[in-house]
Parts: structure tokens; sequence; C-alpha cells
């Protein structure tokens, strides 16, 4: 189970197995980086049924691990631009179809090298709906039975239809490789700069130095992940020395800890996109006049001066603001109070049921302001709290209307994990738009820049104008480290080196 304030820092204290700061206090700003110790993180956790399964990941720990004992063919770096990692180099042939790919040395953990037949199952395994892998509709274009192995480090990959931005998908979190033939990730065996060596679903999971790592070994003896869902007790954990990471933090904590020697603030601005989902397939919000007076009730400004405490901006009910393909030129939605009203009065609608958590440590702020902005709408919003170890598999299957949000992806993959017909499995909202199938397919197709940016600009305005994914608002994202680490820096999330803890030190 995730751990509350007291029980954690009642048992961290009471825990000599777990390292403490004397280990890493010869450190210092100006010191050399210090080899050894274990550096523990703290992250809102999934429950009891988390498994270590690299290709299904709905947490961020889920990432954080996988990319602990991982690696993938390629990283996605902080402008969503993809660049050679276990890879070597790619190159596609004029039609956009097939890509030859070069992998450079490197073992997994029990000694065997990685080769193009692990890739080939990897992506394979991905693919399967079996799996419900996360990056799986970044991979179903893959005609398998003419891809393949040209040697142990090179290997072909043929699409079905031509895609001039498939190397994007290389990058993609939940497409880390594994050994051909894995079937269980009980004792995960990956390439990455951890080990594998201990895991407790919905508990703490241990990780050493990968010694033979083929981008150098990590300066740290060990990593060890712990779940710490209150956003107050990873903070209080942080400050007292008990863990070393303190994942995902509130503007308010971030000025205490900026204020605390002990402390660093490690920030990302505008890099977390805030969703205020409505099921498209269902009442009350299948009627396109109560999901338009949502939309025109929200006051953006007073959520993102609130909730976010100034650190963010309002959304615009586009995913992307400040990445390639959006498209600057929609205007701004702003609140029209009097239109919303009439728009609630004509649907007939007086009650909606709003479903929030402790998953973001801005939701439960945003949580009442909507509550109050609904009223004054005409809409009474019964507020139903959803634990964070089953937040989205829940929401997805039961709200109607409901918080989410995403940290930074390319627009194109975010399209086609989240806003595709065939991705509809994997939907928020169960909206169904052939067109922008359609506007996504001619976009990977096209080798001309220029077109490639109209047909997204032109699929994301749809998506817009008939609220598939509502954005209240982009926040920072905020992490905070104990005043000796080094190595880590105010990354975007689901980008490579975003908890990413190979290059990190203590000391």
């Amino acid at each position: 189970m995730p751990v509350s304030r007291r029980s954690f820092l009642a048992g961290v204290a009471g825990a000599g197995a777990l390292a403490t700061l004397a280990a890493c206090a010869n450190g210092g700003a100006g010191g050399a980086p210090r080899t050894g110790g274990r550096l523990r993180a703290a992250f809102v956790a999934g429950g009891a049924q988390e498994t270590l399964d690299p290709h299904r990941l709905p947490q961020f720990m889920d990432q954080a691990r996988a990319k602990a004992c991982f690696d993938t063919l390629g990283r996605w770096e902080q402008d969503m631009s993809c660049t050679p990692r276990l890879a070597e180099s790619w190159e596609p042939d004029a039609t956009g179809t097939r890509w030859r790919i070069r992998l450079r040395q490197a073992s997994f953990h029990d000694g065997r090298p990685v080769r193009a037949t692990d890739v080939l199952y990897t992506y394979r395994r991905i693919a399967d709906p079996a799996t419900t892998a996360s990056a799986a509709a970044l991979f179903t274009g893959i005609d398998f039975a003419a891809s393949r192995a040209v040697n142990d480090r090179e290997l072909e990959i043929v699409l079905g239809a031509p895609n001039h931005l498939f190397p994007v998908a290389l990058g993609s979190y939940g497409s880390e490789i594994v050994p051909e033939g894995t079937t269980s990730f009980a004792a995960p065996v990956g390439s990455g700069p951890f080990r594998f060596v201990s895991f407790t679903p919905g508990g703490p999971a241990l990780y050493r130095r990968n010694d033979a790592y083929w981008d150098g070994a990590p300066a740290l003896d060990e990593l060890e992940f712990l779940p710490v869902a209150d956003e107050s007790a990873r903070v209080g954990a942080l400050l007292s020395g008990q863990i070393e990471y303190a994942h995902d933090i509130r503007a308010t904590s971030a000025q205490q800890l900026a204020s605390d020697s002990r402390a660093q603030v490690l920030t990302a601005p505008g890099a977390a996109f805030q969703f205020l989902y409505v099921k498209h397939d269902r009442p009350p919000f299948d009627d396109p006049r109560l999901r338009q007076a949502l939309v025109l009730g929200l006051d953006r400004e007073a959520l993102a001066r609130v909730a976010l405490l100034g650190r963010g901006q309002p959304g615009n009910d586009m995913f992307g603001k400040g990445l390639q393909y959006y498209p600057d030129a929609v205007p701004q939605r702003t609140r029209d109070v009097d239109r919303a009203k009439a728009l609630v009065a004509e649907s007939g609608v007086t009650t909606v049921e709003l479903s929030t958590g402790v998953t973001d440590p801005s939701w439960p702020a945003a949580t009442q302001l909507i509550v109050a902005q609904l009223a004054e709408i005409g809409l009474t919003a019964q507020v139903r709290n959803v634990p964070p170890e089953t937040y989205f598999a829940d929401v997805r299957k039961n709200a109607t209307m409901h918080f989410s949000r995403t940290g930074t992806l390319p627009v194109q993959n975010w399209i086609a994990t989240t806003q595709l017909s065939s991705a509809l499995t994997n939907s928020f909202s169960k909206y169904v738009d052939p067109e922008i199938d359609r506007l996504h397919a001619q976009a990977l197709a096209d080798p001309d820049e220029g077109a490639r940016a109209a047909a997204i600009g032109s699929a994301l305005t749809r998506i817009h104008d008939n609220i598939a994914s509502p954005i209240w608002g982009i926040s920072d994202w905020i992490v905070g480290v104990h005043g000796d680490v080094k190595g880590l820096q105010g990354f975007r999330p689901n980008t490579f080196d975003w908890a990413n803890f190979a290059k990190a030190s203590l000391g």
C-alpha cells in the first residue's frame, strides 16, 4: 500500500537497514562527485497491482523504475526530438516505409549482448494487444513479417505505411528493450544502468549499480524507489534526511524548500498538461451543449493563479503548447458565464460528478475552484475521491468527468496514443473522429515539414473545437532533492533525462 506521512516517517526512523545521510555528508557544492551510497527516491506509486513490466507504465514511478533497469533505442530530448541511444544510427528509404537501424555494443545484465532479434521481439510484444502496452499505438504500424534482423547489430523495420517521424517512437517511454523470449518480470533483466535486486508491489524497489553499463557505470552503489502518496510526507522525509529525492511537489513546498539549505528545488517550466476530461460516450457529457458549457465556465486564470500558485499558465484545451506543431493561431478560450449558464439550462442537467484525487499535488485546490466555478453556471459538482494507486484505471473506466495530466510528449505521439480511433481503449474521453486519424496519417506520410506541420495543426484544432481533451492549465514540474545530490536538473517529465539517476551522485 502507498505509505502515509505518519507511517513513512515512523517506519524509516526505526529501520536501521535504510542508509542515513551521514553516508553522503562529505560532499559539497564545490566538491567532485562522490562514488557510492544509496539514493532513495520517493514517488506516488500504483499499489499492490504493480509490476516491473517496462511496457506497462501507468504511473511516473513505473517509468522511473523502468529507466533504471532498461534502455531504449533512442532518447527524447527536452525539445521532444529523438537522438540515438542503444541505436547508433537509423536511416529511412525514400518512401519512409523501411528503416535500417544499427545497434551499439551493449549487454544485458546477465551478460548476453543486445541483439537485433531482441529489438524485434520487444516491439512485437509492445504491439501485441494482449500486452496492453503504454506505447502500443506507436508500434502497431510495423509489418513484423517483413521486418528482419540483418545481423546481430543491424535490423530493418518495415512499416505498413510511410512514417517519416517513426524514429520518435524509439525514444518513447514503454519502448524499453528486453531480451528475446522474456515473459516474466518478477526479476527483470535489462541493459540499463542499474541491476534489479528486490521489489514489493506497492512497496520499495531496490537496484544496484551495473558496472558493465555501456554508457559508464553510475556513481551510486544503489538506487531505491519508495512509494509515498502524500506530498507533504515526501517533503518532510526529504528535509529529515530519510530520502534524497522527492518527486512532484507543490509550489508552496517549493517555496519552503528553496529557503532551506538542506534541499534543492529542480523546476521544468510549463512541463505538465492538466486535463479535465469528460466522456463523450455516456451521459451527461454526451450532450455537446454541456461540454461547451464546461469549458466556457472555467476561470483558467484563477486556476493557474491559485491551484498552480503562479507556477504555470492557463491551458487552451489543446496539448503541446510551446512544442513543435502546436497551432499558436488558435485563440485562447476565455470564460463566458452567461453563455455557459444558457447552455446548462438548455441541457437540463443540474448535477455532475467530478472524480479527483491526490495523484497530482495541484488537484485538491483545483477541485475546490472548479466546484465553485461550475456552481456559478448552474451545475452542482459531486466530488468523488479516487485513491492514487487505482486512479487512472478507475477514471478511464468509471468517471464521467475527471482530472488527468501528462508530461511533455511529441505532439504526434500524443495524438497517436490518445486521440486515434485505434487508441480508443487508452482514451479518457472516448472521443472518436476519423478525420483526426486521416490528418495524423497524412502528416506521417508527407516528407515535407511544412505540410506535416499543417496536418498536425489541423488535427489539434479539431481536438480543441470538439472539446476532446480539455486542458485547464500547464504547470511547472517541480522536484525536491537533498542539498548534497549532484547530477540532476529540472528536466521535463517523459524526457530521457527526467527521473534518470544514471549520472546522479551523493555529495
